[in-house]
């Protein structure tokens, strides 16, 4: 399992055609929850895999999905939608995913001691069907956090622009929209960042995050 397209239940992909989402969004701006049902089913994965990379973290991404369908809902019952730009919902949805994911990643380092805890504790007993599981999971977590630590050597814009372009698929109209800027800025954006990153290009998740 890549740790680049895991999601959950196993690999999933990001990338394919936009799906039209304006009507549902119109409808979860008036707090429609059958809107917010829909759209967390066409997008649950994308912010799964958008949050694990942003944590480098299962169990924040985790969080990090429930985080942030929460605050759109919330959004919607104070009646703080913006206007959809884009025909999808999802860079949207993903913006918002990295504004929760700060507040889950340190649920998630407290997770992750305590499950280090219980499989000391359990020893011989796990399974080894868990235990291959398991050990997938956290060689996953590893390479994401030496993503991770190559990325903060660039601006946060500059990061967007990789999450959003480059990891999750979106088209830079989706992106400029999302986050505010001109098309033409994403693009500069994700020259200067993978200019600023050629110099740690030898980690092999780097490698495929930028590929």
């Amino acid at each position: 399992m890549s740790a680049m397209t895991a999601g959950r239940g196993g690999s999933v992909s990001d990338a394919g055609r936009p799906t039209d989402d304006r009507g549902l969004w119109s409808r979860l701006a008036e707090a429609d929850g059958g809107a917010l049902t829909e759209l967390y089913r066409r997008h649950c994965d994308a912010v799964y895999n958008f949050a694990f990379r942003r944590t480098a973290s299962w169990a924040a991404a985790e969080d990090g999905v429930q985080a942030t369908f929460t605050a759109v809902w919330r959004r919607a019952r104070n009646g703080k939608v913006d206007p959809l730009r884009a025909d999808t919902a999802r860079a949207v949805l993903l913006v918002m995913a990295g504004q929760e994911c700060a507040n889950v990643a340190r649920s998630a380092r407290r997770q992750r001691l305590l499950h280090g805890r219980i499989e000391a504790d359990a020893g011989g007993a796990v399974s080894p069907d868990h235990a291959a599981s398991t050990a997938a999971r956290v060689d996953d977590e590893r390479q994401m956090s030496e993503v991770r630590r190559a990325l903060k050597l660039i601006p946060a814009v500059q990061r967007e622009a990789i999450e959003l372009v480059v990891w999750s698929h979106c088209s830079l109209a989706e992106a400029a929209g999302a986050l505010g800027v001109s098309e033409g800025t994403v693009k500069s954006r994700l020259h200067r960042a993978r200019q600023s990153l050629t110099h740690v290009i030898e980690i092999d998740a780097l490698k495929e995050a930028l590929s």
